[in-house]
């Protein structure tokens, strides 16, 4: 075998990467630089011995001269933990999503939800109750999501600043039971609130979701929310110039400490249906005197995009953004990551209920590990970027961490 090109420049050694091709000529008794042939075996005797099954390669025919062997620093557990390029996940990057309903008006309501295995709606007491089991763990921060009665909902979705709405009261009753010691984040958008299902409102003589008009509603409950206590709003709705507009209105009403964490890249996902299920939130269909769009698809992002993550990035930051989030999150590790690369601010993933639902599903069935599955995801929501980790797993995982901690 006459050497190539790249062999001759190596000194008549072969890479790694051609070691299979070696193989090949060794196997017709040719042998090339330092690829030896593979003649000699372990014995059934010698493999007792050595721990490996017959029929091994020897050692002394099939040794490697490799400089680099990346496995080397893989070898121990102690190394490992010392040279892991990504930090633990903790309770303190975890926000807890949370579904409350009116237990007064709506009595009949199914507290579990059937698309999502072990995540429950809550009456107010219960979200205080849950919300104290979560911050035992360590998780402190919780967004609310009402399931409005259908009997409130109307076009404009004006239940959504009601003082003494769902929203409200939960907030209310959450930090006058925990105070500062809990974080607590809204959301904002009329889709709980309408009956079209529609972030926003929605014109139905030629089909078109407003922006203009629905960032004027999405105001009013961002100061509704921040009277009410929270810490931090969250536009979810994708409507342009809507976090200026929150902005100047949270600072005019004289809540300038009141942050806002942006749905910045926020997708238009088949990963949302069992969310919508438990709000029922879906769009309905307009029938055949209205038009209603049918999906989300003229606000909310094309998941074939990428460079436009950055424009929506943009726009955020100049208008007082003080968070931005992805979402969905696993399949769009790498807008995670294009935020993180572009910006100083905060960077929140949305570990959606679609994926949730995934994960729990083939646990039940036996198919994975889920408390290993969580985990993984979890850190490669941190690895890719994610300083913040929107997930239903949030109480969960932090009793898992604590666990690992105290072995």
């Amino acid at each position: 075998m006459r050497p190539s090109k790249a062999m001759r420049a190596n000194g008549g050694k072969c890479s790694r990467l051609q070691n299979n091709s070696c193989a090949a000529y060794a196997s017709r008794g040719q042998v090339s630089g330092r690829c030896r042939v593979v003649s000699d075996r372990v014995t059934e005797q010698q493999g007792a011995a050595l721990g490996v099954p017959a029929g091994t390669p020897a050692r002394s025919s099939c040794k490697q001269e490799l400089a680099d062997r990346p496995r080397r620093n893989r070898r121990s557990e102690v190394f490992r933990d010392a040279i892991r390029e990504t930090a633990p996940v903790k309770p303190a990057n975890l926000i807890y999503p949370l579904f409350v309903f009116d237990d007064v008006v709506e009595p009949d309501t199914e507290r579990e939800i059937a698309s999502m295995p072990g995540v429950r709606r809550h009456t107010v007491e219960e979200v205080v109750a849950e919300v104290g089991e979560a911050i035992a763990v360590g998780v402190k921060q919780c967004v609310v999501f009402p399931k409005t009665p259908d009997s409130l909902k109307t076009r404009l979705g004006e239940e959504c600043f009601n003082k003494q709405g769902l929203a409200q009261r939960t907030i209310r009753a959450l930090k006058e039971a925990y105070g500062d010691e809990v974080y607590v984040h809204t959301d904002v958008a009329l889709d709980p609130y309408n009956t079209d299902g529609h972030d926003g409102i929605v014109d139905d003589k030629i089909g078109r979701v407003l922006n203009d008009e629905t960032v004027e509603m999405l105001c009013k409950q961002a100061v509704s929310q921040a009277e009410a206590g929270c810490d931090c709003v969250a536009p979810s709705d994708m409507m342009d110039g809507r976090i200026g507009a929150i902005r100047q209105a949270l600072d005019e009403a004289g809540y300038e400490h009141v942050s806002i964490m942006s749905y910045c890249a926020k997708y238009a996902s088949a990963f949302y249906g069992p969310f919508r299920d438990a709000l029922d939130s879906a769009p309905s269909a307009g029938g055949a005197e209205r038009k209603v769009p049918k999906d989300k698809k003229t606000y909310q992002m094309d998941p074939g995009n990428f460079r436009e993550a950055l424009r929506e990035l943009e726009a955020d930051e100049a208008e007082g953004a003080d968070v931005v989030m992805v979402k969905p999150g696993m399949p769009y590790l790498d807008v995670i990551r294009l935020l993180r690369d572009n910006t100083a601010l905060p960077v929140a993933a949305y570990h959606v209920s679609g994926e949730y639902a995934m994960t729990k599903a083939a646990a039940m069935n036996g198919w994975v590990d889920e408390r290993a599955v969580v985990m993984e995801a979890l850190t490669c929501f941190k690895r890719s970027g994610a300083d913040l980790i929107l997930t239903y797993y949030a109480k969960q995982a932090a009793q898992w961490i604590k666990e690992d901690n105290e072995a």
